[in-house]
């Protein structure tokens, strides 16, 4: 897309915090996106104030405030149906069943771009049945589909073990020079975990002291600074490959830990903050008053920032 051309228009859809804002924004406007969650909303609409955000996109109201036409549909929609992590129902599960609410829309409104992001596990799911669903689906309504697992310590040089597959369709019709399109290539992975840490003594609450019964353990495990941790029920893993582990969206929940690290303190959690750093977000990323749990979740759900910016890239120069 040449400068003196119109700038684009983009809606986000399963929007969280707004990553793939983030990423297009240099590009054009947003001019809808749909949350459902309200905590993540007020991250949303802290860091996209002038952005018009609705709630459940399966509620036709919502759906009908999508007006006029725009060119791009981006989205991470949701993948605890498809995850390893999670049961697998895929369709049978109703959030597995959400794609085909961006299909709906989709055929609606016809955009010239399909920009999606779910988890590896997608491809695999029942056997490649799941995906050849959504890539038929896709094609049935006219796009061209070009997909790619990408991880975010080969493709955006952020220190973190995250392997995500990215689905690029472009509208035959609208999009004629589609062939040229190209996922981005490898990048040398130059940022560390120390990169990603803050600097200074981070609330007391993120801290193990000795009133805490995994203390005396943690004490003898967690030695190395700039390194991750990980605490299991029976034992504690060194992340021996300097990266930082797949942060997922149940941190802290269930058994499943947020990542630990030692600093001149003592051993602690990762910050939300800091989880957002791993995702390549922008220092000036605002974070809204909610509880720590809740911001575990947005940036365990949320895409990592640079890498999503790189495909954006290779999508504009297309169009």
């Amino acid at each position: 897309m040449k400068s003196s051309e119109k700038k684009i228009k983009f809606i986000d859809l399963f929007a969280g915090v707004g990553g793939f804002h983030f990423a297009l924004k240099g590009f054009g406007e947003c001019v809808f996106a749909s949350e459902i969650d309200s905590n993540a909303a007020k991250t949303y609409a802290l860091n996209h104030p002038k952005t018009p955000l609705f709630g459940d996109i399966k509620s036709e109201f919502n759906q009908a405030m999508i007006e006029g036409e725009f060119d791009i549909i981006c989205g991470g929609f949701p993948c605890q149906a498809f995850s390893i992590a999670g049961y697998q129902k895929g369709f049978e599960d109703e959030r597995g069943t959400l794609f085909f609410e961006i299909a709906k829309i989709a055929k609606k409104h016809k955009p010239k771009v399909l920009f999606l992001e779910n988890v590896k596990n997608l491809r695999s799911h029942d056997g490649g049945r799941t995906f050849e669903i959504i890539k038929q689906t896709l094609e049935n309504l006219g796009y061209v589909v070009f997909t790619e697992v990408l991880n975010s310590a080969t493709h955006a040089n952020i220190p973190q073990n995250r392997e995500r597959i990215f689905i690029v369709a472009f509208l035959k019709e609208k999009v004629q020079n589609y062939a040229a399109f190209a996922f981005p290539k490898p990048v040398k992975l130059t940022k560390k975990i120390a990169d990603c840490l803050e600097k200074t003594r981070q609330d007391e609450s993120f801290y193990y002291r000795q009133n805490s019964r995994y203390f005396e353990w943690l004490e003898r495990e967690v030695v190395k600074f700039e390194t991750i941790y990980q605490l299991r029920r029976v034992y504690v893993r060194e992340n021996k490959s300097s990266l930082c582990p797949t942060l997922t969206a149940n941190m802290g929940t269930g058994g499943h830990n947020v990542p630990l690290v030692r600093d001149a303190w003592g051993v602690r959690k990762l910050t939300p903050r800091e989880c957002f750093n791993f995702q390549g977000y922008p220092k000036s990323f605002k974070l809204p008053c909610v509880a720590n749990s809740a911001l575990y979740k947005q940036a365990g759900n949320s895409v990592t920032l640079p890498l999503v910016k790189r495909i954006a890239e290779e999508i504009v120069r297309v169009l």
